[in-house]
């Protein structure tokens, strides 16, 4: 997949439809009522850290998230959208895929209570989950069945 290496628009952050086989690792967020989206299910992916490309942001918060290494190889597909939050701003959205032979590395980092696997059925039929997310995998269901 050919990355775009440079982004005019103010960037806030990354995240990763992540698939490890055929099945998306999603994070159960801290039960904190002053982060957003408290107790919902998150993609893996922050915020960007001084001078980080988007995929720069993603691949450092993967590994510090669930301890994987992804590499730019296992991207399969990326759009930036506007910030819910801020609306001069964007955010980078991926889909990403990894072996499930990666399954027994994944561990949690600081953040989040746990990690779990799931169809991407199963994530858009949960409640609680980080709003934005949910369009946003769509968005990518729609064109991969147009292809």
């Amino acid at each position: 997949m050919a990355m775009l290496r440079h982004m005019e628009r103010p960037f806030l952050g990354s995240h990763a439809a992540l698939f490890v086989g055929e099945k998306l690792l999603v994070i159960l967020r801290d039960d904190i009522p002053t982060i957003p989206s408290p107790n919902c299910w998150d993609f893996p992916g922050g915020t960007a850290d001084a001078g980080e490309t988007p995929f720069e942001t993603l691949q450092r918060e993967v590994r510090e998230e669930v301890s994987l290494h992804l590499p730019e190889s296992a991207l399969i597909w990326q759009k930036y959208y506007r910030s819910v939050n801020q609306p001069d701003h964007f955010n980078w959205f991926y889909v990403a895929r990894l072996p499930a032979t990666v399954h027994p590395e994944i561990a949690l980092g600081d953040e989040g209570q746990r990690w779990d696997l799931m169809t991407p059925d199963a994530f858009l039929s949960l409640e609680n989950v980080v709003p934005s997310f949910p369009p946003r995998l769509r968005d990518w269901m729609a064109g991969v069945a147009a292809d």
